[in-house]
């Protein structure tokens, strides 16, 4: 007999291997008409597929978390016959056609010709056929030698070379229609379920992402159960184009990248130096609080120290390095080995534990090209990195720490956020029962402080778990930024101890953290989380005064001088512009808020305050004023006083 176990505990029996679709119409008409795939004993599986053991078995339909899952990967099916069709079955070459987040590609060599951006919305029209179609999908295996053979007499060099790599003596592949393509699935039942998609775009890519390989192209794509969750999708990605922060970076002088001098290595212009320093600040005032010394360590170091702490064998590709004096040195791509140096340079006693030791460190690691975006992937940042040496008494209320400093630092944003636990992964360094110990003492800190997270079951690092920060921006998109990770490998491999109670030497508990994470990056998630918009306390220029004419600019610099002295960031615009012009053109730069002075303002000394949203208050005394802005910037509020 099976037995299936379903999410409420119910057992079922059946004398032989039973399909989700079959488990489905035993608890009711409704789920089996609406099933679409299953999970079985935390694995995605085939709704016609048949289980043949014991299984705990859950029947997932549209509304399921995980079925996007399975119909972005149908969808990217449906893609590809599409392209088959329009292009001839002789002319396309198939790569690989993987969901992503929030949507799915496929990879394709046209062997005459090319994909254009003209040819989308052709191959849209073809996939609506084929949903229209409704083609059943089915699942079927081949042992490795004729799943070969199949793929060589269709040409599919590429799938061919897959087959080849897998370990697997059976290969599974699924047909729908004249379409038939190697994957492990799971599937929709057929191609007519889900209606709802759209090409987002055309891109080049390596074949398996190695520049020695051709070059393919590939089509993205998205797709939803319901017309309403695709258009919302559809608007939030015209919002977030409106905010991308490489154009609205240069747009408003904040940062430039010269791709033929520094390519992946931003340029930080005045007003973004601002924005930084700011950032870094307001950083350094709570890790002062919360604790923690700040060191600074060098940029250029010999590589054996990278020797000892494992990068040379598992980094080395990503790392810069120079020679001289014929010594070989490595440009930093990290700043752990740096700190654990500091640390080791005296004898530290258990009383003098934790220590906690923060830099704001500047990295370089090599990415390619490829991937390089803006300030979102780049070849040189600076990490807000720290880390805490203690005892494994302290790890619970060390990450607990953690956790509230990351939460002071991201409240003043307006970003909600959520965790994920990543647990021991197959291929770890150290003991079982140190990993559960660490791993039970990160979920003590989670519980206590009460905060939404989930399991990431293996996904640890191989050194250590970790808890990685998702912050959701206003788009409701999600970053990760945040991360805290305990390190069994680098105490081991620096020999870092402390002197115990005994008087003897015990093994220290580094815990590495970020929370900005890197900066470059944070800042390029702020501009497009503001539109460009900064709060007051971080906009580069917080008040622009606009004289009506040559004859309010004595007025004009009396004002600045005053705001200038009380710390508030100002600039005069007296172009010759009209003033209309003026205004809107500091609105598009989002000045929080301009002082507009004519004769009315000079004669009475005082101003008129116009914020970047077009709300004006006339007559404001200047002290009145400044009172406001500075509790305002102290407080760092999101909004603007003069707002409310």
């Amino acid at each position: 007999m099976i037995k299936i176990r379903l999410p409420n505990g119910d057992v079922m029996e059946f004398d032989s291997p039973v399909t989700p679709r079959d488990i489905a119409s035993k608890v009711s008409k409704r789920l089996e008409r609406e099933g679409i795939a299953a999970i079985v004993n935390d694995k995605l599986w085939d709704f016609e597929r048949p289980v043949e053991s014991n299984a705990r078995v859950e029947i997932i339909t549209l509304d399921h978390e995980r079925a996007p899952e399975v119909y972005r990967h149908t969808m990217a099916h449906i893609m590809a016959q599409a392209v088959v069709r329009l292009f001839g079955e002789d002319n396309v070459r198939l790569g690989i056609g993987p969901i992503i987040k929030n949507g799915f590609y496929y990879d394709f060599e046209i062997l005459n010709g090319k994909i254009t951006e003209e040819d989308l919305p052709k191959i849209e029209e073809e996939m609506k056929k084929i949903i229209k179609e409704d083609l059943k999908i089915e699942r079927f295996e081949l042992p490795k030698d004729e799943a070969v053979k199949f793929m060589e007499e269709r040409g599919q060099v590429y799938k061919v070379e897959l087959i080849k790599d897998l370990e697997d003596e059976m290969v599974s592949f699924y047909k729908q229609g004249e379409f038939v393509d190697l994957c492990r699935g799971p599937h929709l039942p057929s191609t007519g379920i889900v209606k709802h998609f759209k090409l987002l775009s055309l891109a080049g890519a390596y074949w398996r992402g190695d520049e020695r390989n051709p070059m393919l192209q590939r089509i993205y794509g998205t797709a939803f159960a319901r017309k309403k969750d695709l258009d919302d999708y559809l608007n939030m990605l015209e919002e977030a184009k409106k905010r991308d922060h490489r154009k609205l970076g240069p747009k408003l002088d904040l940062f430039m990248i010269d791709t033929d001098i520094a390519p992946g290595m931003p340029f930080f212009l005045p007003k973004g130096s601002i924005v930084l320093n700011e950032l870094m600040n307001f950083s350094r005032e709570l890790h002062k609080d919360a604790g923690y010394v700040e060191v600074i360590t060098p940029l250029v170091m010999n590589v054996k120290l990278w020797h000892q702490s494992g990068h040379w064998d598992h980094y080395k590709e990503n790392m810069y390095f120079t020679e001289k004096e014929d010594t070989m040195y490595a440009i930093k791509p990290m700043n752990c080995p740096g700190h654990i140096l500091i640390f080791k340079s005296k004898s530290v006693s258990y009383r003098d534990l934790p220590v906690r030791m923060f830099e704001f460190g500047k990295v370089h690691r090599y990415e390619r090209s490829g991937v390089l975006h803006g300030l979102l992937r780049v070849r040189s940042f600076t990490q807000d990195d720290a880390h805490i040496f203690c005892t494994p008494d302290q790890i619970e209320e060390e990450i607990i720490g953690v956790i509230k400093l990351i939460d002071r630092i991201y409240s003043p944003f307006g970003f909600t956020y959520r965790a994920e636990l990543s647990t021991m992964p197959e291929d770890h360094m150290g003991e079982e029962a140190t990993w559960r110990r660490a791993e039970s003492a990160l979920k003590s800190a989670l519980d206590s402080i009460g905060l939404e997270y989930r399991i990431a079951e293996g996904e640890g690092a191989f050194y250590g778990p970790k808890i990685d920060f998702m912050i959701k921006d206003s788009l409701g998109r999600e970053w990760q930024c945040a991360t805290v990770q305990l390190d069994f490998l680098m105490p081991e491999r620096f020999d870092v101890n402390y002197i115990g109670p005994d008087n003897k030497e015990h093994r220290v508990v580094m815990i590495h953290r970020a929370i900005y994470g890197s900066i470059e990056r944070f800042f390029g998630i702020l501009i497009e989380h503001y539109a460009g918009a900064f709060p007051t306390w971080l906009a580069p220029v917080q008040v622009v005064i606009i004289p009506i004419s040559d004859k309010h600019i004595e007025y004009a610099k009396k004002v600045a001088k005053k705001l200038d002295e009380d710390g508030i960031r100002v600039e005069i615009d007296s172009r010759r512009e009209t003033l209309g012009y003026r205004i809107r053109d500091n609105q598009m730069k989002k000045v929080p808020y301009m002082f507009i002075l004519g004769d009315r303002e000079a004669e009475n000394e005082k101003v008129s305050v116009r914020t970047r949203h077009g709300r004006e208050t006339k007559d404001v005394d200047l002290d009145e004023f400044v009172q406001k802005i500075r509790e305002e910037i102290k407080e760092r509020r999101r909004t603007l006083s003069f707002d409310e």
